[in-house]
């Protein structure tokens, strides 16, 4: 297909200039981008420039509150100089978990109508994954979000999960409808658990 349009709020995406609709979104990627300066450089970095009054003691409150609304906050205050250290190219002293972590208090303090999460979980251990849940109520909750993930306990408290086989669209419906239907998504969402089980991740 090579027609179609891409409406938010009833509006087409090209009736509004990108500067509007870049303002609106939010994204986390699965190697999310970090760069050489400070830890509150790198959240701060989520502001829209016309919002971002980053000298001002109120966005410091606000960058601390969004890492501590995500649980980022402890690991932030245990590195050598908090909120000030430098975390070299690329986030170089930081575990993925961390990095993932410091992307999500980024999203939050953004505060996106939109928020695009591609496998925002896939590279990061079992009991990071607990910590971005818990994130992840509190990043989604009054706004909407597109969440791609083949690790499904992401995305079991959707409101439509639409499941894709090869590029196509099998199955769209809530997490207990599609494990009602025992198709594809049964059959991955039983598979993830069984391979918890036998690690002892479950």
């Amino acid at each position: 297909m090579t027609e179609g349009a891409v409406l938010i709020d009833g509006i087409d995406v090209w009736a509004v200039t990108q500067n509007s609709l870049r303002r609106q979104m939010g994204v986390v990627l699965q190697d999310p981008f970090l760069f050489s300066g400070t830890v509150r450089e790198n959240i701060r970095y989520g502001l829209h420039p016309e919002r971002n009054e980053a000298q001002s003691k109120d966005a410091d409150a606000a960058i601390e509150a969004a890492a501590k609304a995500v649980g980022a906050h402890d690991f932030i205050m245990a590195l050598d100089d908090g909120y000030e250290t430098k975390v070299g190219e690329g986030g170089a002293i930081l575990s993925g978990g961390q990095r993932q972590l410091i992307s999500f208090a980024r999203a939050l303090l953004a505060d996106p109508r939109l928020l695009i999460l591609d496998e925002a979980t896939s590279s990061v251990d079992t009991q990071t994954e607990r910590i971005i849940q818990a994130a992840l109520e509190r990043l989604l909750k009054g706004r909407t979000a597109f969440v791609i993930a083949h690790r499904l306990s992401t995305i079991t408290k959707a409101h439509k999960i639409v499941v894709m086989d090869h590029g196509r669209i099998v199955e769209e419906g809530t997490h207990a409808e599609l494990l009602e239907q025992r198709g594809r998504y049964f059959e991955l969402y039983t598979m993830a658990f069984a391979e918890r089980a036998e690690t002892g991740k479950a």
